[in-house]
């Protein structure tokens, strides 16, 4: 007798072969069977009319804090996710000094936007080095496989204290020899790689640059000989990619002998560098290496309410004094009692820099809606909406951000967003060098909510895609099952053939949908966040067991840490 068998599904079995009906039989969290299964079962589930896929594998997350008081991951455990990798862009909590953690919760706070007060309280930062960091993660159960890298940032500021953040200094030979020995032993203790970030917009709190930044070529050398030592482990990289940084992360390759993938997304000042770089990538499998580009299959859009991170009237003097100091559940009965208040808002926006550039944003802006359109018509932008209506487009976006009792959001897409429309996206997805990745999930919280990826992926460009191209079911499914799961090596997953790992999705595709994003306020130290839920989940599996049932949690932790 099975544990479980998913009877009469289609399934899509993330290796890119053409859909099939089939059954599939699981015992002790392994799939044994694949095909027509006439033996009994301990549970059963009626998949007629449903698609049946493997669980997604997200490795690009950021729930390095999260993780410590979140057993549920959201949101990306209401997206089917089922192995989540985080660590991601150099930050994370470990390793740490006794007295240095405010320093990491500053880092997160600046390049992750987290708020500090929620990392303070939740995260109860009960280790010192990175495998004490994996030992306190696998003491606790999770609704999904989680792995951990190791953050190049928080290696070098723990071996070379304030130093690590000043940019003009560099580290000593025995400091560069101890990061490379931490980052083995991290590696050998279970560490699924090491992340670095060498992007200028990652910033701490207080604006100071991450301490990646600047490392030069010895140092990353030393880093790439402890990765061939350890001989496992991705090296994942997120960069500006200019000039000279090709070749500096081709002889990373040489030295390491190891995976590397890189952050590939389309900026405006730059719009056809992501191009460019894939073009590196290619020419660095051409001579022999691992490397991939990890794509966004949607915008990152930036959402704009009365009660996130930042919206049009911020540092507006009216915003600041009279709202801003509110809790965000406030301020929409405030605005609605004080008509001078709204007036003020809109007739003294300030002629700053800042405000220019949030009249830029209005052009591109559209109101946030379910259906939920994450490839909206800048015509239909909150400026181009103000001009045919004749009316102030501050007048206008504040009027939209207080519809719905004032849970109206803004949607910006600031990145893969250049045109105005998903073309260069649908060019990146093309791209066999490419898997999906920069979700984000756990980051951003109170700015940009894009962990609800695989929902977006399947939905609109295996489904709804009116705009442009659209892609087979079968290729976006393996994208984020099989792919991913190969750039980690984690090659017990990802598939539905027998003997590897019984995660699985079983999706109504036809009612697949986003849900419009909603702030919540359910962080430690009572901070909000931005989540975003999904319909026609029926059934999620991770390891055989039931943890998402009709879009709901079961209540069911299988998950474990990966080492």
């Amino acid at each position: 007798m099975f544990d479980l068998v998913i009877r009469g599904g289609t399934v899509v079995d993330g290796t890119g072969a053409p859909r099939r009906t089939a059954d599939v039989a699981v015992s002790d969290g392994v799939i044994r069977e694949v095909g027509r299964i006439t033996a009994p079962a301990r549970q059963t589930v009626d998949a007629d009319g449903l698609l049946v896929t493997p669980g997604f594998v997200d490795i690009h997350t950021h729930y390095d804090g999260q993780a410590t008081w979140d057993p549920y991951l959201s949101p990306s455990s209401m997206h089917g996710v089922t192995t989540a990798v985080f660590g991601n862009c150099g930050v994370g909590f470990a390793p740490v000094r006794p007295n240095s953690k405010d320093r990491l919760i500053q880092l997160m706070e600046g390049v992750e936007d987290i708020p500090g007060t929620v990392l303070s309280e939740g995260v109860p930062f009960d280790w010192e080095s990175f495998p004490e960091y994996l030992d306190a993660l696998a003491r606790r159960s999770f609704i999904m496989d989680i792995g951990a890298q190791m953050p190049h940032g928080v290696l070098r500021f723990y071996v070379m204290g304030d130093r690590g953040f000043d940019h003009a200094e560099r580290p000593s030979a025995d400091e560069t020899a101890t990061m490379a020995r931490l980052l083995e032993e991290s590696l050998a203790a279970g560490a699924m790689g090491l992340t670095t970030s060498r992007t200028r917009k990652h910033k701490a709190s207080d604006g100071t640059l991450t301490p990646s930044l600047s490392a030069d070529e010895p140092e990353l050398h030393a880093l790439a000989l402890a990765m061939k030592r350890a001989g496992r482990g991705v090296f994942e990289v997120n960069s500006d990619f200019g000039p000279g940084e090709f070749e500096i992360l081709r002889s990373f390759c040489a030295a390491s002998g190891r995976p590397m993938s890189w952050l590939i997304v389309q900026v405006d000042k730059y719009p056809n560098l992501w191009r460019e770089t894939m073009e590196q990538i290619h020419a660095a499998r051409a001579e022999g290496h691992d490397v991939t580009g990890q794509v966004g299959c949607r915008p990152i859009g930036m959402l704009m309410g009365l009660q996130t991170s930042i919206n049009p009237f911020t540092g507006h003097s009216a915003w600041e004094k009279a709202l801003r100091p509110l809790h965000p559940t406030k301020r929409y009965a405030a605005l609605m009692a004080d008509p001078a208040l709204r007036k003020a808002l809109v007739d003294g926006v300030p002629a700053t820099e800042g405000a220019l550039g949030m009249a830029r944003m209005l052009e591109r802006a559209t109101l946030l809606t379910e259906p939920v359109d994450l490839e909206p018509d800048i015509a239909n932008g909150v400026s181009a909406l103000a001009r045919r209506q004749q009316r102030n487009p501050w007048e206008l976006a504040l009027e939209m951000m207080l519809s719905d009792d004032g849970n109206g959001l803004l949607l910006y897409p600031f990145e893969n967003y250049s045109a105005g429309n998903s073309d260069a996206i649908a060019e990146m997805l093309a791209d066999e060098a490419s898997v999906i990745g920069v979700a984000d999930g756990g980051a951003h919280v109170g700015l940009i909510c894009d962990a609800s990826a695989p929902t977006y992926l399947l939905s609109y460009w295996a489904r709804d895609r009116r705009r442009g191209r659209k892609f087979d079911l079968e290729y976006v499914v393996r994208k984020h099952t099989a792919d991913t799961a190969r750039v980690y090596g984690l090659g017990d997953r990802g598939v539905i053939q027998p003997g590897k790992r019984a995660d699985l999705n079983v999706i109504d595709f036809d009612r697949l949908m986003l849900r419009k994003t909603e702030v919540v306020h359910d962080l430690p130290a009572g901070g909000s966040r931005l989540l975003q839920k999904a319909r026609g989940y029926r059934h999620t599996f991770c390891a055989g067991v039931e943890t998402v049932r009709d879009d709901a949690y079961t209540g069911a932790l299988p998950g474990r840490l990966m080492r």
